[in-house]
Parts: C-alpha cells; structure tokens; sequence
C-alpha cells in the first residue's frame, strides 16, 4: 500500500488542488493532505473548515475514493510530518515553469533530508493552471465571481465567510 503526502495550505481549496488529489488518488493507495498551520498566518478558513471542505470536494467529486484520504495538520518540515505518517511519496503540483524550478530547489533538498521520501509532480489540468488560491481569495473578496475556480462546496463556503466578514463590518 502506498502513502502519499500532498501539503499546502489549502486555503480555500480549489479546482486545481482537487485535481492534483485526485491524480494522486491513481498513483498512491492512500493519499493524506496535509494542511500547513502557521502560528503567524491568519488562514481565511481554519484548519477544520479547509479539512472539511476538502473532504466534501473530494466526496462530491469521486465518492468512490472518499475513504482514500486523510486530512492531517503540520507545522514542521514536509519530509518529517510525511514520514510520521508513514509516506513514502510527496506530492506536488505543477501549473507552470515558474513552479518547476521552484519544486526541483524543493524536492532537491528534501531528498537530501529524506532520501527515503520520493516527490512526485503532478501537472495540474489546462483548466486549471492559472488558479491560485490567492487569487481565489482576491476575486472573490472584491465581489468577483470564482465558480469556474473552485469546487462547489468551497464556493458556498467562501460566499458564506465573506458575506459574514461583510456585516460584521458593518
């Protein structure tokens, strides 16, 4: 049974990250996403909304493989949090050069750390090489519309935080 490791931070999920999950979903047995927490950022979602909206993405995506993955938390090194969970593949998604050159440092340096580790990139799909989970946040903070970048559950949720933040401001 092969483990794959697949962090970022997720939020909010997109349809580039959902595509990148399930494309590892046919290489690995078992694929756990690994949300990155850090004590100095302010997510827009919490670890336990970006893990639930993961799990309802993949769930309305491909039921089938719901049970397939796993959502945990990290704070230290990639290679260390995905050998405590007994990964032996790190995924990592690819939209463009820019990321390959960045990923090759990455992965470069993590098979130093942990040569028993190998990372696999996956290119994201045509449709969603431009999305970013910034610019999701960006758009959709500014009244724009993020249907075509995002799964279905994550739109409802991002319009629900931003319609709160909204009010509150009011």
């Amino acid at each position: 049974m092969t483990t794959a490791f697949y962090p970022g931070s997720f939020d909010p999920m997109t349809n580039g990250h959902l595509d990148v999950l399930v494309q590892a979903l046919n290489v690995a047995s078992r694929v756990i996403v690994a949300i990155g927490v850090h004590p100095g950022k302010k997510p827009l979602f919490t670890f336990e909304e970006r893990a639930e909206l993961i799990r309802r993405s993949l769930t309305d995506a491909l039921p089938h493989k719901a049970g397939d993955i796993s959502v945990v938390a990290f704070e230290n090194l990639v290679v260390d949090a995905a050998r405590a969970h007994g990964a032996t593949l790190l995924v990592r998604g690819l939209r463009d050069g820019t990321d390959l050159d960045y990923e090759m440092q990455m992965a470069g340096m993590n098979r130093q750390m942990a040569p028993d580790i190998q990372t696999l990139f996956l290119p994201a799909g045509t449709a969603s090489r431009p999305i970013t989970a910034t610019l999701v946040r960006q758009i959709a903070s500014m009244g724009g519309d993020v249907s075509a970048f995002v799964p279905s559950a994550v739109l409802e949720a991002l319009t629900a935080k931003l319609k709160d933040a909204t009010s509150t401001k009011s």
